[in-house]
């Protein structure tokens, strides 16, 4: 099933009257999409009923795990839930209006429907499985980076509106914030009451926003060496584009989306970190991580006070962090041809980010 098919019917007509017709090939999934959100509309109203009486007024702070695509964040994230947090189940991301009444009623179903694993690397996909909550925002608001990947003739406007609210009214930037809220909360009922963990490389560039919005979170920001990153968000897009795009995208403007919007979110994630205490936001190095993640992770969990936010302290939950780190031993990641000129091409084209980060150009100068 596409993504979509977890949409209200509002956010489907305004992505689609945005993104203009599906091509011929997808009327299919058009059409299925469309039904799945009628044949929901019961319950979901249902469950905006129950969660208008039930749902609490606040949650514990989230602990939130930012980073650009392609940077670690899954890896940090699969590692640091094993602690107990709560987190971003596949029902939610597909299911987002319904994930405490109906994704419970179908469950075997939504088990069955399960990719093996994630379309754009190896990472195993569970019932389970920890998952970023972005393609449940696209399913609940227009503002979403998906939604350039399922309309690509509108890939460059979905991806600004999406990652940076660029010309996105003051109302609608209301409507995302009490939806995100709505979710979050959802998720804390889901899982009864823990302290949530949350990923999502979008919130990289709206740590400010989130600060507001939760006064008292905190936020690990992990970042790469930028080449590593550009060459796999090539395949990224090319990935996601291939399996979800319901228009031609051969003329999409990917590798101008890829450059402007990695600079322009390194840049946010630096300056809205710079603005908060020590205790509010760590950084962690993927190298540093990858050398060292019991350190690295021990390190942020002191500097952010998890061990005196219910969440108990790093050594109580050692062991199962290392368990999960003996697991991935196995797991193969992606690697990408390198050459000296697609080095070159990428620090030339981000000079600034390389020198904001700390990463020395090609040949070898800060």
């Amino acid at each position: 099933m596409h993504p979509l098919s977890g949409a209200d019917l509002a956010t489907l007509s305004t992505v689609f009257r945005l993104g203009g017709p599906a091509a011929p090939a997808h009327r299919k999934a058009t059409r299925a999409i469309w039904g799945s959100a009628l044949g929901r509309l019961p319950f979901s109203l249902a469950e905006r009923a129950w969660m208008a009486v039930r749902a609490p007024d606040t949650i514990p702070p989230p602990v939130f795990i930012v980073g650009h695509w392609r940077s670690g964040t899954t890896h940090l994230y699969q590692m640091m839930v094993e602690a107990g947090f709560g987190f971003v189940p596949p029902a939610a991301t597909g299911l987002p209006w319904d994930l405490l009444l109906l994704a419970r009623l179908i469950k075997k179903q939504i088990a069955a429907k399960l990719p093996q694993d994630r379309f754009i690397d190896k990472v195993p996909v569970t019932l389970d499985s920890p998952q970023e909550d972005e393609v449940g925002m696209a399913n609940m608001t227009p503002q979403s980076l998906y939604h350039g990947l399922y309309f690509p003739s509108r890939l460059r406007e979905f991806v600004a509106e999406g990652v940076f609210l660029d010309n996105v009214p003051p109302l609608d930037v209301a409507r995302w914030e009490r939806r995100f809220v709505h979710l979050l909360t959802k998720l804390h009922l889901h899982h009864g009451g823990r302290r949530l963990l949350i990923k999502n490389p979008t919130y990289t560039a709206r740590v400010a926003q989130l600060a507001r919005l939760y006064p008292q979170a905190v936020f690990i920001h992990i970042h790469r060496n930028p080449v590593d990153v550009i060459v796999s968000m090539r395949n990224f897009y090319a990935k996601l584009l291939k399996q979800f795009a319901l228009q031609d995208y051969a003329d999409a403007p990917v590798e101008e989306v890829i450059f402007s919007t990695y600079a322009r979110m390194m840049a946010a994630v630096l300056e809205d970190g710079a603005a908060l205490p020590p205790s509010r936001f760590q950084t962690i190095r993927y190298d540093d991580f990858s050398a060292d993640p019991m350190g690295e992770v021990s390190r942020v969990w002191a500097q952010l006070g998890l061990d005196n936010e219910g969440i108990g302290p790093f050594s109580q939950h050692a062991p199962r962090f290392q368990a999960y780190l003996d697991a991935q031993k196995s797991f193969e990641i992606n690697r990408f041809q390198k050459d000296a000129r697609v080095v070159r091409d990428i620090y030339d084209r981000l000079v600034p980010t390389f020198a904001s980060l700390g990463y020395p150009g090609p040949d070898g100068c800060a």
